[in-house]
């Protein structure tokens, strides 16, 4: 069940503005935006696409291979990693260089304004794909080349993949983003990001999924849509007990759906586990501190869509 997860690994500072950005933003000057915000929480956590899949993959008993570049300030990220039984075989040093950073601060609304250092993750094309050992692959942000890179080399090795070009989605231009979606088995987006696509391809979401077995377009609290083999699965969103702290829904959504593919799961069964793992992460702030069994993750997921999965 080895899933090679491509992608970024960052420390994230995540601030919440107790707020709504709406109401500090005049629409008629943001040719001059100048704006503060006070942000009374704030927290360090780990993170990075490649680490918050990975996290969710684990707990739920799969085995995940995360693959990044990381910096010579990585130790606290690695033995988080080592508590938690995630492998760091394909993880890179850049001594040079800082792990990732993000800085995110959170509305009310959970709407999201982040800034982003790459650090290490430029580098991130120094690590190749290796062609044997994995099932499935995943080219998550990273690195514009890496990602690029990451992309050609699962494709020539015939390893299924899923592009989930998230945050990392206005590095590509329309030629470079069909390139991804002729190569990738699957594409993992959310809304906003679907419409972007459409726009930079001149294709439809129909042509979109027509060119890869499933694309996945996720709406946050309205749920998700799977769309697959001329079929499209409607995914609801699992409640959650507490609405805390969204960072971190759609990479943990992400790990529901490697699980799913691993296993062989239908679209239907797959994507209701990536919801429950989405509420799970809401839960708690941050990105990875949730937590559980495996068995009361099945007996959630029975109570929430009334069934069990394999």
């Amino acid at each position: 069940m080895s899933a090679l997860i491509c992608g970024s690994f960052a420390y994230d500072t995540i601030m919440v503005f107790p707020g709504q950005f709406k109401h500090e933003i005049l629409p008629d000057k943001v040719h001059m935006l100048n704006v503060s915000f006070l942000v009374p929480q704030l927290r360090r956590e780990f993170g990075g696409c490649a680490g918050n899949i990975a996290y969710n993959l684990k707990l739920l008993g799969g085995a995940p291979l995360p693959m990044g570049t990381v910096g010579k300030d990585f130790d606290r990220y690695q033995e988080w990693l080592d508590r938690n039984d995630i492998s760091r075989q394909y993880i890179k040093m850049i001594p040079e260089a800082y792990t990732a950073q993000a800085y995110i601060t959170t509305d009310l609304d959970d709407n999201q304004i982040t800034a982003f250092h790459p650090g290490a993750m430029n580098h991130a094309h120094e690590q190749p794909v290796p062609a044997k050992g994995v099932k499935i692959g995943t080219v998550s942000p990273d690195g514009r080349e890496g990602m690029i890179q990451h992309a050609k080399q699962f494709f020539e090795a015939g390893i299924p993949f899923l592009f989930d070009p998230g945050q990392g989605l206005p590095m590509f231009g329309g030629d470079d983003l069909k390139s991804f979606l002729t190569q990738a088995s699957y594409v993992a987006v959310n809304d906003y990001e679907c419409e972007v696509l459409m726009e930079r391809t001149g294709w439809s979401q129909k042509q979109i999924a027509e060119r890869v077995d499933a694309l996945i377009v996720t709406r946050g609290g309205k749920g998700a849509s799977i769309f697959a083999r001329g079929k499209v699965h409607e995914i609801p969103c699992a409640k959650a007990d507490s609405l805390t702290d969204p960072t971190g829904c759609g990479d943990a959504f992400r790990g529901g759906l490697l699980y799913g593919l691993l296993k062989g799961l239908d679209w239907d069964t797959t994507g209701r586990i990536g919801s429950l793992l989405g509420a799970y992460n809401i839960e708690r702030p941050g990105t990875q501190n949730h937590g559980f069994t495996i068995d009361e993750f099945r007996a959630r997921f029975k109570a929430e869509f009334r069934y069990d999965f394999a």
